[in-house]
């Protein structure tokens, strides 16, 4: 089958468009407003390339965007998301592997200088989990592709031990454990290593409040998340 070129004439009728209408009306907004503000940075990055400084590793979660939560502009972060945020140890199979290919771009092609492994609070892959060890959780369908994914956060779990009193609390505790996990797995990655050990790469663990907006921010020579305060000469981007 021969490829189809793109229509250049204009589409009146949003009817006729085959998109959902919450994102005509959002790519509207994109076209008349921000496109217009940051034409010159969408042609610059068009004309060489992109050089984004950070990788961030998030959730799927659609309350979780990294970009807007960032206030990041185009082209000044690398954004893989997956469910629960996870990282995947290094293996070498015949597998195809989706978040690790974006490390391996993110870390030898683009050379980002940082690696931000970002879960949140509420995250359904991560309680999801934690429900897949009662006996009467089941899974969404019989491939169970959520299930063998989320495998990844045994690790955590056995670190923190099993749930004792409040789930929530939990779920919270496992979110933080896989967040730590994930790094240890970045570390995994001989390439990876190696230019975190040259002083090239620096690897951050994050956790974002969904309901109060509030982040914190791993301090491993500490063993423990921070809250993120900006300090008071740091003002947001204009």
């Amino acid at each position: 089958m021969t490829s189809t070129p793109a229509e250049t004439q204009t589409n009146d009728d949003p009817k006729g468009i085959p998109l959902p209408p919450q994102l005509i009306e959002g790519y509207a907004d994109f076209r008349g407003n921000r496109l217009r503000e940051e034409q010159g940075r969408f042609r610059h990055l068009a004309d060489v390339g992109q050089r984004p400084p950070v990788l961030l590793i998030g959730c799927c979660d659609s309350r979780v965007s990294p970009e807007v939560i960032f206030d990041a502009g185009p082209g000044e972060i690398f954004v893989v998301r997956n469910i629960g945020a996870l990282v995947p140890p290094f293996a070498i199979d015949p597998d195809p592997h989706e978040t690790s290919a974006a490390i391996e771009y993110a870390v030898l092609a683009l050379k980002v200088a940082h690696i931000v492994v970002m879960g949140h609070a509420q995250c359904g892959g991560i309680r999801a989990f934690a429900q897949g060890q009662d006996e009467e959780f089941q899974p969404l369908s019989p491939a169970n592709f959520i299930g063998k994914w989320k495998s990844l956060i045994q690790p955590a779990a056995d670190r923190i031990g099993p749930p004792a009193g409040d789930f929530d609390h939990y779920c919270e505790s496992l979110s933080y454990a896989s967040i730590i996990q994930g790094i240890a797995n970045l570390r995994t990655y001989p390439w990876l290593k190696a230019r975190e050990d040259a002083g090239e790469l620096s690897l951050h663990g994050a956790y974002f409040g969904v309901a109060n907006g509030n982040m914190t921010a791993l301090d491993e020579a500490r063993g423990r998340f921070v809250p993120v305060a900006p300090p008071a000469n740091v003002r947001p981007k204009s």
